[in-house]
């Protein structure tokens, strides 16, 4: 466990414990510790400039719009460029793609190519930067499917079973790397005296069943009427079967995916984001957002559904492809599905 920098030293790195279960797969051959690496360091860029970023003058927005239709905040243009001037160079990934933008990101032809692909969504969160409230990164790791030098956009379209590994940084009162190989799940916490990521979280296995739910109320006018059942079912107390009567859910919103799915992990629950009048194809981008942070829970015990799919299963047909998400204890997620099935 994390203790401290005083200790730290005597922990056990990210770069150790990624190498340590690589050792353990045949023929593997530091590809992948390699590419990690270069993420970290990407992960530690960005966490000194958003605890600065007033000081150094890139909060607010850059006047443009992303792809998705959405005011670019100077941290995100920031947090996108340092991800992919960490990574392009190492001769690890063939292509790369990110939410901040419209098509594939290729490897520059000054710099080697290797058998991954790396997505990401540089900065989770960002219309939060402003405020002061949890902020992320998220990331997925696939092999490449196409052969020849450069990578295309086949290889970044691929179902979100297919990924060798996903995780998230999250930037807070502490900041924490989760990721997965898909066997189980560890978290790091980065010492700020050491300039390392820790072992501080190791094998976290997310709760069958949870008692926080956490979803935007807001919207609720425009929801189907067995998603709102299922709220108002998570609002009613329930017997225990000895006379008294049980405990309902509370709820717990940030607005950030990373935020409230970290949350979700460690605490257990579920966290939703679904599809609705306004937005009936869902909110999160698949890519970048809803397949990672599946494969992690998945990984750790939980579940993730579209609400009538399954998150890992959907095929991607376009880079920034949104899908409804609910996601969290394996039982919370059946519940909602169920609920759903009954409009």
């Amino acid at each position: 466990m994390y203790v401290g920098s005083a200790l730290s030293t005597q922990g056990i790195t990210l770069e150790r414990h990624i190498l340590e279960q690589q050792l353990a797969i045949p023929g593997a051959t530091g590809d992948f510790t390699g590419l990690f690496q270069q993420i970290a360091l990407a992960a530690k860029v960005i966490n000194s400039r958003v605890r600065s970023a007033g000081l150094a003058g890139i909060l607010g927005l850059t006047g443009e719009k992303n792809v998705q239709g959405e005011e670019v905040q100077k941290l995100d243009e920031f947090a996108n460029n340092v991800l992919i001037r960490s990574v392009e160079a190492g001769g690890h990934l063939c292509v790369m793609a990110s939410e901040e933008n419209e098509g594939i990101v290729r490897i520059p032809e000054q710099f080697p190519t290797g058998k991954y692909v790396l997505m990401f969504d540089p900065l989770d969160g960002s219309s939060n930067i402003d405020v002061d409230i949890n902020i992320g990164t998220i990331f997925s790791i696939h092999r490449r499917i196409t052969v020849g030098r450069h990578g295309t956009e086949a290889d970044c379209l691929q179902r979100g079973a297919s990924q060798v590994a996903a995780g998230y940084v999250i930037y807070g009162s502490s900041t924490v790397l989760v990721y997965s190989m898909g066997e189980s799940v560890h978290g790091f916490t980065l010492d700020p005296a050491v300039g390392e990521f820790f072992l501080s979280h190791e094998n976290i296995r997310i709760p069958k069943k949870g008692k926080i739910y956490s979803v935007n109320e807001g919207n609720s006018l425009l929801w189907p009427a067995g998603l709102r059942r299922w709220i108002t079912d998570m609002q009613t107390p329930k017997p225990n079967g000895d006379g008294t009567m049980g405990t309902p859910y509370s709820a717990r919103y940030v607005g950030s995916l990373v935020a409230d799915f970290h949350r979700t992990l460690l605490k257990g629950g579920v966290f939703a984001y679904p599809a609705d009048k306004k937005s009936p194809q869902g909110k999160l981008r698949l890519l970048y957002e809803a397949a990672p942070m599946a494969f992690l829970c998945e990984a750790a015990g939980g579940a993730a559904s579209t609400g009538t799919a399954r998150i890992l299963d959907v095929a991607p047909t376009s880079l920034h492809q949104r899908v409804p998400l609910y996601i969290g204890s394996a039982e919370d997620v059946a519940a909602a599905e169920r609920f759903l099935r009954e409009e």
